[in-house]
């Protein structure tokens, strides 16, 4: 799939995670500002992402996602502050603690 696809479909999706490396950059086009995968998806309907800003670890990731999804599904707590606990967590235990493991993700669009 390419970026150009995103604009023919449709993501009345209410939160979109994209834990893969780098899913929150984009491309600088003239006139266009920043285009990529995140802005295509918000402009097809998705409300909310969460997105990496650089290269992650996968066993970091998989350590971050499972508590994220813990922290909204058996917690209950809203997307932007399950991922903020999730990273206060990874970052007082010793073997997370470094931001390269937990800072990367970012929270885009509506907060509430």
């Amino acid at each position: 799939m390419r970026l150009e696809d995103l604009f023919n479909l449709d993501y009345p999706a209410d939160l979109i995670v994209l834990s893969a490396c780098e899913t929150g950059l984009g491309k600088e086009i003239q006139g266009e500002g920043l285009v990529g995968l995140t802005r295509g998806l918000m402009y097809e309907g998705a409300e909310r992402l969460v997105v990496s800003l650089w290269q992650v670890s996968d066993e970091g990731t998989s350590v971050f996602m499972q508590e994220f999804y813990k922290q909204m599904l058996q917690q209950g707590k809203p997307a932007n502050q399950a991922l903020r606990e999730t990273q206060l967590k990874m970052w007082h235990e010793e073997k997370w603690r470094d931001p390269n493991y937990w800072a990367a993700f970012t929270f885009l669009g509506e907060w509430r």
